[in-house]
C-alpha cells in the first residue's frame, strides 16, 4: 500500500551461538535492531528518513493492527474513538485497520461527521488567527509558519476535514511526540505515529472519505469501560522557536513537537 515508499523492517535474526560469542547489537536510528517492531522500522519516505519507533511506545494495543471491526460503519469510513484512543479504517469482510491515536485539545471538541477533502504529504503548519490572538506568547514566533519536513507539528501526512464544503480546521495528522500516542495531548487534533499516518494516507482516497466520531457511551459499549478511559492527560510541552524552526536543516529529530492546534 505504500507505493514507492521503501519500508525497511530491520529485525534481528536468531543467533544460536553462545552468548559470549555474540557480537554487538546494531543500533538503527537510536533503536537496537533486535527491538524493532515489525511495521515500525526505518522508513525512507522521499527525501526524509523516519527512524524506528522504540518498542516502549508500541506496547499492547498501542500499535497498528488488522482486527475484526466492532462498529457499524460501512467500508471506506474512518471512525474515531477519542476515548479509547483508536482510529478505525473500516474494510470489507467485517475487518478494520486499527491505529492508536493521540487526541489533542482541539481534537476533543470534534464531533459528528466530516469529510476528507484534502490530503498532503509532509505538510507545513501555520497558526490560525485565533491562535495568534488567544496565545500570542506561544504562537507569535511561528506566525510565518513552519515548513513541511521533520520539524512540522503535522508530521509526515495530514488529512484535512471539511463539513458542508467548508474547512473545519480539524486534521488527522502525524506527530513527532511519540509519548502522546494513546493519551490526551495539550495541543493538536487527531495524531498518529508517522509510520501509521503514512499507512492510513495510502489507504484513503483523495477526497470524499467520511469521518465519524464515537461518543463516550458508544466507546464504552464497543470497547469496554477500561479502554474507553485509556490514557492520561499530558502536561503542555513547549519547544523553543529556534529549535523547531531549524530542525528541518538537521533532518529527523526525536524531539517532541507540541505547538500545533487546529490550523490552516
Amino acid at each position: 500500500m505504500l507505493g514507492g515508499l521503501a519500508l525497511v523492517a530491520l529485525l534481528a535474526a536468531c543467533d544460536t551461538a553462545p552468548l559470549s560469542n555474540a557480537g554487538p547489537t546494531e543500533i538503527i536510528g537510536g533503536v537496537p535492531s533486535n527491538q524493532i517492531v515489525e511495521g515500525y522500522g526505518l522508513l525512507v519516505d522521499g527525501e526524509y528518513t523516519l527512524p524506528p519507533v522504540p518498542a516502549q511506545y508500541l506496547e499492547g494495543v498501542n500499535r497498528r493492527a488488522y482486527v475484526p471491526y466492532n462498529g457499524s460503519e460501512p467500508p471506506g469510513t474512518i471512525e474515531i474513538d477519542p476515548y479509547a484512543k483508536f482510529l478505525y479504517w473500516v474494510m470489507d469482510g467485517g475487518m478494520a485497520m486499527r491505529y492508536p491515536i493521540a487526541v489533542g485539545r482541539e481534537g476533543r471538541t470534534l464531533s459528528g461527521n466530516t469529510t476528507i477533502n484534502r490530503k498532503a504529504e509532509w505538510p507545513g503548519w501555520t497558526p490560525t488567527a485565533n491562535m495568534l490572538r488567544s496565545e500570542p506568547e506561544i504562537y507569535e514566533p511561528f506566525r510565518g509558519g513552519v515548513p513541511g519536513g521533520p520539524a512540522s507539528p503535522l508530521g509526515a501526512r495530514a488529512l484535512y476535514l471539511y463539513r458542508g464544503g467548508a474547512d473545519t480546521y480539524y486534521r488527522i495528522h502525524g506527530t513527532n511526540d511519540l509519548t502522546s500516542i494513546g493519551n490526551s495531548g495539550s495541543a493538536g487534533c487527531i495524531r498518529l505515529f508517522n509510520h501509521d499516518v503514512i499507512d492510513l494516507y495510502d489507504r484513503v482516497p483523495s477526497t470524499g472519505t467520511r469521518v465519524t466520531i464515537r461518543t463516550y457511551q458508544e466507546s464504552v459499549a464497543l470497547e469496554g469501560r477500561e479502554l474507553a478511559n485509556r490514557g492520561v492527560e499530558l502536561p503542555p510541552l513547549y519547544v523553543p522557536p529556534e529549535e523547531l524552526l531549524h530542525t528541518n536543516d538537521r533532518g529527523p529529530s526525536s524531539a517532541a513537537y507540541d505547538v500545533s492546534g487546529a490550523e490552516g
